[in-house]
């Protein structure tokens, strides 16, 4: 595996069937400002600011979550912090990924 593909394995996590997802009740949360969501969003995404994240745990129990923000970075913190609550989530990365779910 090159350099570039181990990064975006570590950063993304392994390829995912997201439309699946989505089909089996997924929930999309967009971890960017809230500024940042009224610029633009995905369809059906909840905007939970990746600094309030930990406040809002209790609502994302036993929910399957779809990350997304501008470049896929903060998607990724907030995967860190979700998983070690025992949250499943996947980084999408940007959200303009979702405007072909």
């Amino acid at each position: 595996m090159s350099f570039l593909a181990s990064l975006k394995n570590k950063l993304f996590g392994p390829p995912v069937d997201y439309k699946e997802l989505i089909k089996n009740g997924a929930i999309i949360i967009d971890v960017r400002s809230p500024q940042e969501f009224k610029l633009g969003h995905a369809k059906k995404s909840k905007n939970i600011p990746l600094p309030e994240l930990k406040t809002k745990i209790k609502t994302l129990k036993d929910k399957e979550v779809i990350l997304v923000c501008k470049s896929g970075a903060r998607a990724g913190m907030a995967k860190s912090i979700l998983k070690k609550e025992g949250i499943l989530a996947h980084n999408l990365g940007p959200w303009q990924k979702t405007q072909n779910l």
